[in-house]
Protein backbone atom coordinates (compact mmCIF):
# COMPACT_ATOMS: atom_id res chain seq x y z
CA UNK A 1 0.00 0.00 0.00
CA UNK A 2 1.35 3.33 -0.72
CA UNK A 3 2.48 5.73 2.05
CA UNK A 4 0.06 8.76 3.03
CA UNK A 5 1.13 12.07 2.94
CA UNK A 6 -0.09 14.82 5.21
CA UNK A 7 -1.09 17.76 4.68
CA UNK A 8 -2.99 21.29 6.17
CA UNK A 9 -6.89 20.81 5.54
CA UNK A 10 -8.70 23.11 3.70
CA UNK A 11 -11.89 24.10 3.02
CA UNK A 12 -11.62 22.45 -0.20
CA UNK A 13 -11.36 19.06 1.71
CA UNK A 14 -14.41 19.68 3.56
CA UNK A 15 -16.58 17.56 0.90
CA UNK A 16 -14.78 14.26 1.30
CA UNK A 17 -13.86 14.53 5.25
CA UNK A 18 -17.69 15.17 6.04
CA UNK A 19 -18.07 12.04 3.95
CA UNK A 20 -15.08 10.06 6.20
CA UNK A 21 -16.67 11.73 8.82
CA UNK A 22 -20.17 10.28 8.69
CA UNK A 23 -18.84 6.90 7.64
CA UNK A 24 -16.38 7.05 10.74
CA UNK A 25 -19.26 8.67 13.55
CA UNK A 26 -22.68 7.83 12.33
CA UNK A 27 -24.35 8.35 15.39
CA UNK A 28 -22.43 11.28 16.22
CA UNK A 29 -20.90 12.86 13.31
CA UNK A 30 -20.14 16.50 13.38
CA UNK A 31 -22.14 18.73 10.82
CA UNK A 32 -20.16 20.89 8.30
CA UNK A 33 -20.98 23.63 10.24
CA UNK A 34 -19.08 22.41 13.17
CA UNK A 35 -15.97 21.45 10.89
CA UNK A 36 -15.70 24.81 9.20
CA UNK A 37 -16.12 26.62 12.42
CA UNK A 38 -12.84 24.21 13.25
CA UNK A 39 -10.93 25.06 9.97
CA UNK A 40 -11.59 29.21 11.04
CA UNK A 41 -10.18 28.94 14.18
CA UNK A 42 -6.78 27.44 12.24
CA UNK A 43 -4.15 28.32 12.90
CA UNK A 44 -4.48 30.06 15.46
CA UNK A 45 -6.04 27.62 17.90
CA UNK A 46 -6.65 24.90 15.73
CA UNK A 47 -4.42 22.28 13.55
CA UNK A 48 -5.97 20.34 10.96
CA UNK A 49 -4.34 17.84 8.61
CA UNK A 50 -5.85 15.22 5.92
CA UNK A 51 -4.10 11.58 4.75
CA UNK A 52 -3.87 11.31 1.44
CA UNK A 53 -2.49 8.37 -0.66
CA UNK A 54 -2.40 9.16 -4.20
CA UNK A 55 -3.95 12.32 -4.06
CA UNK A 56 -7.35 11.09 -2.54
CA UNK A 57 -7.92 11.89 0.92
CA UNK A 58 -8.51 8.96 3.81
CA UNK A 59 -7.93 9.83 6.82
CA UNK A 60 -7.77 13.61 9.17
CA UNK A 61 -7.52 14.63 12.18
CA UNK A 62 -7.51 18.04 14.50
CA UNK A 63 -5.98 19.27 17.64
CA UNK A 64 -7.25 22.57 19.81
CA UNK A 65 -4.47 24.35 21.69
CA UNK A 66 -5.20 26.46 24.33
CA UNK A 67 -2.14 27.94 26.86
CA UNK A 68 -0.60 24.89 27.68
CA UNK A 69 -3.31 22.61 27.14
CA UNK A 70 -3.65 20.85 24.08
CA UNK A 71 -6.58 18.68 22.95
CA UNK A 72 -7.23 15.65 20.41
CA UNK A 73 -10.75 16.79 18.88
CA UNK A 74 -11.26 14.41 16.05
CA UNK A 75 -9.14 11.69 14.28
CA UNK A 76 -10.43 9.07 11.45
CA UNK A 77 -9.28 7.04 8.87
CA UNK A 78 -11.22 5.09 6.69
CA UNK A 79 -12.23 1.89 7.33
CA UNK A 80 -10.55 0.14 3.92
CA UNK A 81 -7.27 1.99 5.02
CA UNK A 82 -7.05 1.33 8.94
CA UNK A 83 -4.28 -0.73 10.47
CA UNK A 84 -1.97 0.84 8.16
CA UNK A 85 -0.16 3.30 10.06
CA UNK A 86 -2.35 6.08 9.07
CA UNK A 87 -3.85 6.96 12.21
CA UNK A 88 -1.03 6.90 13.73
CA UNK A 89 1.09 8.87 11.33
CA UNK A 90 -1.84 11.19 12.01
CA UNK A 91 -1.43 10.90 16.13
CA UNK A 92 2.06 11.44 15.59
CA UNK A 93 1.33 15.26 13.45
CA UNK A 94 -0.79 16.09 16.34
CA UNK A 95 1.47 15.41 19.22
CA UNK A 96 4.82 17.22 17.35
CA UNK A 97 1.75 20.09 17.04
CA UNK A 98 1.29 20.40 20.28
CA UNK A 99 4.37 20.63 21.42
CA UNK A 100 5.83 23.28 18.99
CA UNK A 101 2.71 24.71 20.52
CA UNK A 102 4.01 24.69 23.74
CA UNK A 103 1.69 22.15 25.55
CA UNK A 104 2.22 20.26 28.56
CA UNK A 105 -0.32 17.70 28.08
CA UNK A 106 -3.11 16.74 25.67
CA UNK A 107 -6.58 15.69 26.19
CA UNK A 108 -8.78 13.29 24.44
CA UNK A 109 -12.08 11.52 24.81
CA UNK A 110 -12.83 8.43 22.94
CA UNK A 111 -15.76 5.88 23.16
CA UNK A 112 -16.08 3.28 25.26
CA UNK A 113 -16.70 0.52 22.60
CA UNK A 114 -13.92 1.38 20.39
CA UNK A 115 -11.20 -0.84 21.70
CA UNK A 116 -8.89 -0.38 18.79
CA UNK A 117 -8.48 3.48 19.30
CA UNK A 118 -7.91 3.12 22.96
CA UNK A 119 -5.11 0.78 22.49
CA UNK A 120 -3.44 2.77 19.97
CA UNK A 121 -4.00 5.59 22.09
CA UNK A 122 -2.25 4.08 24.66
CA UNK A 123 0.40 2.93 22.68
CA UNK A 124 0.89 6.45 21.97
CA UNK A 125 1.65 6.72 26.27
CA UNK A 126 -2.47 8.34 26.50
CA UNK A 127 -3.94 6.94 30.10
CA UNK A 128 -7.35 6.95 30.85
CA UNK A 129 -8.19 10.14 33.54
CA UNK A 130 -12.15 8.90 33.52
CA UNK A 131 -15.72 8.33 32.05
CA UNK A 132 -17.72 10.78 30.84
CA UNK A 133 -21.51 8.89 31.32
CA UNK A 134 -23.52 9.18 28.07
CA UNK A 135 -21.29 11.48 26.47
CA UNK A 136 -22.02 10.61 22.55
CA UNK A 137 -25.57 11.28 21.36
CA UNK A 138 -26.42 7.63 21.48
CA UNK A 139 -25.74 7.25 24.80
CA UNK A 140 -22.32 6.34 24.56
CA UNK A 141 -20.05 6.57 27.23
CA UNK A 142 -16.37 8.56 26.78
CA UNK A 143 -13.42 7.68 28.28
CA UNK A 144 -11.07 10.53 28.94
CA UNK A 145 -7.49 10.48 28.41
CA UNK A 146 -4.08 12.18 28.44
CA UNK A 147 -0.60 12.23 27.79
CA UNK A 148 1.94 14.46 29.97
CA UNK A 149 4.65 15.95 26.68
CA UNK A 150 8.03 15.79 27.97
CA UNK A 151 11.78 15.36 26.86
CA UNK A 152 10.86 12.23 25.19
CA UNK A 153 8.48 14.16 23.02
CA UNK A 154 11.07 16.70 21.50
CA UNK A 155 10.64 19.38 24.87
Amino acid sequence: MARAELRQMTRDDLPTVMEIERATFPADAWSEAMMRGELRDQPRTRHYVVAEIDGTIVGYAGLAVAADQADVQTIAVLAGHRRAGIGAALMDELLAEAVRRGASSVFLEVRADNPPAQAMYERFGFVRLGVRRRYYDDGTDAITMVKELGERDGR
